[in-house]
């Protein structure tokens, strides 16, 4: 069993009330525009972290996270990239990367949008985490938090950290 906290775009900002949501945690996944390394850092102080890098984040974030992150954890394949859209909505290479990698859970950020959507033609849960930073027309921020046991998905919560 692994618990996830799941952020994206925080564009350099980690709001302090965000860290009682990590405790809880083994694992910190960011689905990019991070902002600089030392957000990184940061959030790796408490928990392992997996990233992706978004269309915001320099070379420093590049050169040690990838653009997508592909992973079994817990019988649960983890497809993961900053820009992806939704069910029904994705880009031509998001829907190509979806048939060859079959993933049971697609993440990914940059609408800034909190989204939750079971997707009946891929057979695969769509999350979206919204935006955890101040940057951004989003009115709230946010994150969610998961468990992953045995391949299911159970205990799922979106978060709100106030206003941005």
């Amino acid at each position: 069993m692994q618990r996830i906290a799941l952020l994206s775009d925080t564009h350099n900002y980690l709001d302090p009330a965000l860290f009682k949501y990590l405790e809880s945690c083994d694992q910190i996944w960011h689905a990019g525009d991070i902002g600089t390394i030392a957000v990184c850092r940061e959030l790796e102080k408490h928990k392992p972290l997996v990233a992706v890098y978004g269309n915001i984040d320099g070379q420093d974030i590049r050169s040690e996270y990838p653009l997508e992150q592909n992973f079994v954890i817990e019988g649960m394949r983890v497809f993961m990239i900053h820009i992806g859209g939704f069910p029904g909505k994705y880009p031509s290479e998001i829907r190509k990367r979806i048939e060859e990698i079959k993933p049971g859970l697609f993440i990914c950020g940059h609408s800034h949008i909190l989204r939750v959507m079971y997707d009946k033609q891929y057979k695969l849960l769509h999350i979206n985490p919204g935006a955890a930073g101040i940057h951004g027309f989003h009115q709230v921020k946010t994150l969610i938090r998961f468990t992953i046991e045995k391949g299911e998905i159970k205990d799922l919560e979106a978060i709100e950290l106030g206003k941005r």
